[in-house]
């Protein structure tokens, strides 16, 4: 989605990027991939018709600096990756402890360049809120890194985080709370960061873009609503719904359910968000 500008010039609203987790899945040999289309170049494909991809094999193994960037040259301008912290920093028990394991892990994430979208820092669905250990935690993730401006999110998926210290700690240091749209795991709106991560999981396989058509228009409208500096109130919040602030970026990603129809889902709503 191109960045819309009021007529003064400054931005009315900020852009909005769809995308699913990954670009290698065989079921998407078809419903997605064209047939006939080589896997090397599955990636090329995928990020010219969806605005980012969030990358998760990154939480069992982090790649070279060489690898991410033979990702960023396969991509076109203006598309960029998530990329899904290591499950050995965000697994630790003391996340306070993981200062050398952070900064190895953005050594190589950098390489993506101006590829490099929101980092993904996800917590296991164990761990409490507990505040002194995430303060320091947080206070770990630097605003810049190799010459990168960095922006962080946060996915908290145990119900202790649904608190209004949360709330209040992740504003002050800067970071996204990821809102997650799940029945598995807490779902909270509270925007806390300078722009917006949501993860949707609850793609159906038997619609061929996973969601109905009056599903996906209610969330590019929230998306717009971000997008323009607004906190949709028909989403849940923890603390008081934010004013009015700036234009903001917004990430929307289609996450695990009918992981088939994910692709497919994060078009839809980028036609949707396109002519928002």
């Amino acid at each position: 989605m191109a960045t819309k500008r009021s007529k003064a010039g400054a931005p009315a609203s900020g852009r909005i990027r769809t995308g699913m987790g990954g670009w290698v899945f065989p079921a998407w040999r078809g419903p997605f991939y064209p047939e006939g289309l080589v896997q090397k170049r599955e990636l090329e494909y995928a990020s010219t018709h969806v605005g980012a991809i969030e990358i998760n094999g990154t939480y069992y193994r982090a790649p070279d600096a060489a690898t991410y960037a033979r990702w960023a040259a396969q991509t076109p301008e203006g598309f960029v990756f998530s990329v899904k912290a290591p499950r050995h920093i965000v697994q630790t028990k003391s996340l306070a402890a993981t200062g050398t394991r952070i900064a190895a892990f953005l050594d190589g994430a950098v390489a993506l360049g101006d590829r490099l979208g929101p980092l993904l820092w996800q917590f296991l669905p164990t761990r409490r809120f507990d505040p002194d250990d995430v303060a320091a935690f947080l206070d770990l993730l630097p605003e810049k890194h190799g010459g990168l401006r960095l922006r962080h999110a946060v996915e908290v998926r145990h119900e202790s985080f649904l608190d209004p210290r949360w709330v209040a700690l992740a504003r002050e240091r800067g970071v996204a709370t990821v809102f997650t749209d799940s029945e598995d795991y807490p779902s909270m709106a509270d925007i806390t960061g300078p722009f917006i991560y949501a993860r949707l999981m609850r793609s159906v396989a038997d619609r061929a873009t996973g969601y109905t058509p009056k599903a996906l228009r209610t969330w590019a409208d929230h998306a717009a609503t971000w997008a323009a500096g607004g906190d949709p109130e028909a989403l849940p919040h923890v603390a008081a719904i934010e004013a009015p602030s700036a234009p903001r970026d917004v990430f929307v990603f289609f996450i695990a359910a009918a992981k088939v129809r994910n692709p497919s889902a994060a078009v839809a709503l980028r036609r949707l968000t396109d002519g928002a």
